[in-house]
């Protein structure tokens, strides 16, 4: 999201004197802003916010920073490991006499400079969640570092699958997951999203391997297995990513296009069919597409979330293949990534709400604009639930149900809930029912235009708000906003949706259940968002003898759509309907989209009768589920190697 330190090449409009002047109100807003919200109640000056030093990485890019990586890599799949050598190009405070990157797990070879050939190095004390601080010490001759290094075994962004864990069943596959903090395992780096870099890239394959990355990628499987990819514009290292595989790609459209494994091309391009239409959409909303082509690469199902919006190819799991473009949404929501995230980013993962509210309140408008209001609303009151669960379950006072987190000491993926998601959209929400939405739509565009490839705090999208509000003369309650982002819970502002069609959901259910009414012909019309509400109205009211005709009826435990299956799983389980039991098994092991398996193991463990299935289940299915979902899934279900 937007930076507050503006550029002279972001000065669109007016004379010099002009913006400074605006410059500078922004800036005083901002600090008013955190002065009186911050919850730790210091005072914030210039200087701290300059010198700002993220809590999940070592470096100080304020003393010695990066601005281009040229990057070697060889994958060797029979060792599982990646080689490499990062060359980074240095960005130097005066008087600076080292520089330091994070790493985890990393096995360092050799470092030199382009003014000494072989530098000593030092690598601070390992901490769990940080990995370690690597320092390497630089004269005012070095205008760039060369690491030669190789991955270890235990790199948590890399999952290396077998032949056999493939769909074709001749290649393996190698894919990453660098958010939030996991470039460092598989890339020297600096690694806070607040720091961005340009990069090139030189990567060795296998032969009859297609290699991808977060850059302009290739189409077709070289002769050779080499590739090469630049990615001009700079990006935070949680967006570097890499997938090989025996893969082919399809074209949607002029500027979009689908690769994954070619068992899988055909399904693939029919679900994405109006991705060239989102994009085209997406642009009519907020501005110009800036990153070239939007592509789309189907990972395995072992992929731990919906989707990674890496730019220029976003990785998407299998599970939203259902067959009838039902699913894509979260097409939109990665796509909307390509403005609210990738071009304005969050400065910490303690403002992660940033990204995430802005992404799900893009998408759903997205969605608006292709299917209808009425489907957006539906969206916007499934996201309602969900977060309203997640308060609940979190607990109404739990200081992780604000938007502006405290993670430090913590793994940021703690903060990677609903709240950001959802309780972020709904603030949005509000301030466009403040301004009015073609106010608010001008707000959010110029917010993208000015802000575009850099980062921001909360602060700073606050202090840019209040100087938007005053421009407009609107009179926004800056102090009811605060309290959205500094206390937990959910406001009492909160625009609650209310889904027409949901409504006639709930009716048709009560219908079904009594026996008497129930509209077949209309349920047959229902979107999977409809089923899905249709299955989340399971409570335990439900006997087990409704939940087998519902079954029997609808087909529900054999549902080809994962969404609609992972919520009957979880509802069956909790009322201990055994067919949903059996089937789950079959699924846990099957799918590795944390979002499904987390509460699909805790309905499991919350019921005698099916706890010792679940802790067996995932002693089986762990080794195929990536480092992400594992090291949730080993705290859920106290999970100890070797035991």
């Amino acid at each position: 999201m937007p930076a507050m330190v503006i550029g002279v090449d972001d000065w669109l409009l007016g004379s010099f004197e002009v913006q400074m002047y605006r410059f500078l109100a922004i800036i005083v807003a901002a600090l008013a802003v955190s002065c009186q919200s911050q919850p730790t109640g210091t005072e914030a000056d210039l200087s701290e916010i300059k010198t700002m030093k993220d809590p999940h990485s070592y470096s100080r890019p304020d003393i010695a920073g990066v601005s281009h990586l040229d990057l070697r890599l060889k994958v060797d799949f029979d060792s599982a490991q990646i080689s490499g050598v990062a060359v980074w190009k240095l960005e130097k405070s005066a008087g600076a006499n080292e520089v330091i990157f994070d790493v985890k797990g990393l096995i360092i070879d050799h470092i030199s400079s382009n003014a000494e050939d072989e530098i000593e190095f030092a690598l601070g004390k390992e901490d769990p969640i940080l990995g370690q601080s690597l320092t390497i010490p630089i004269s005012d001759r070095d205008s760039q570092v060369t690491i030669t290094y190789r991955t270890g075994k235990d790199a948590e962004a890399l999952q290396w699958l077998t032949k056999a864990q493939t769909l074709g069943g001749k290649y393996p596959f190698l894919f990453t997951q660098s958010e939030a903090i996991l470039a460092r395992t598989w890339l020297p780096c600096q690694d806070a999203p607040g720091n961005r870099f340009s990069y090139n890239a030189e990567v060795s394959v296998p032969k009859g391997m297609l290699a991808l990355m977060s850059a302009t990628n290739p189409q077709t499987i070289s002769a050779d297995g080499k590739y090469t990819f630049k990615q001009p514009n700079k990006i935070p290292s949680y967006l570097m990513a890499l997938a090989v595989g025996h893969l082919e790609f399809q074209s949607l459209g002029e500027r979009t296009g689908v690769y994954s494994e070619p068992e899988l091309l055909g399904k693939s391009a029919y679900e994405f069919h109006d991705v060239e239409k989102m994009l085209t959409s997406a642009e009519e909303l907020y501005g110009p597409y800036r990153w070239g082509r939007y592509d789309l690469l189907v990972l395995p199902p072992s992929f731990p979330f919906g989707g990674m919006e890496n730019p220029e190819l976003t990785f998407a799991t299998p599970t939203i293949i259902a067959g009838d473009r039902s699913l894509t949404s979260l097409v939109a929501h990665e796509l909307a990534h390509s403005w609210s995230g990738n071009l304005v980013t969050n400065k910490t993962w303690n403002d992660f709400w940033l990204n995430e509210g802005f992404t799900v309140y893009f998408e759903r408008r997205i969605m608006e604009h292709i299917y209808g209001a009425d489907y957006a609303e539906m969206l916007a009151e499934i996201g309602y639930d969900d977060v309203k669960n997640t308060v609940e379950e979190l607990g109404a006072t739990s200081p992780d149900t604000r938007l502006k987190l405290e993670l430090e000491g913590r793994n940021p993926d703690d903060g990677m809930t609903d709240i950001a998601y959802e309780k972020g959209y709904f603030l949005l929400k509000y301030l466009e029912n403040q301004f009015g939405r073609k106010d608010w739509d001008a707000f959010i565009t110029e917010y993208f235009s000015s802000q575009s490839f850099k980062s921001t705090t909360t602060e700073g999208f606050l202090g840019y708000l209040q100087e938007f509000a005053e421009e407009q003369g609107v009179e926004l309650q800056m102090s009811v906003v605060q309290n959205w982002i500094y206390q937990p819970g959910l406001p009492d502002e909160l625009p609650k949706p209310n889904s027409s069609r949901f409504r006639t959901v709930e009716s048709a259910f009560k219908q079904f259940r009594t026996g008497s009414g129930f509209n077949k012909a209309l349920a047959k019309q229902w979107s999977a968002h409809e089923w899905l509400h249709f299955v989340r109205q399971v409570d335990s009211t439900v006997s087990l003898e409704e939940l087998a005709r519902m079954d029997a009826e609808f087909n529900f435990t054999q549902s080809g759509n994962n969404e609609v299956l992972a919520a009957w799983l979880e509802a069956g389980i909790k009322r201990g309907y055994s067919p949903a039991v059996e089937a789950a098994e079959s699924f846990l092991q099957n799918v590795g989209r944390r979002k499904f398996l987390v509460p699909i193991y805790k309905a499991m463990l919350a019921n005698a009768s099916s706890e010792e299935k679940a802790r067996e289940t995932y002693r089986l299915a762990r080794p195929r589920y990536h480092a992400v979902a594992v090291n949730t899934l080993d705290k859920l279900l106290g999970y100890q190697s070797g035991k």
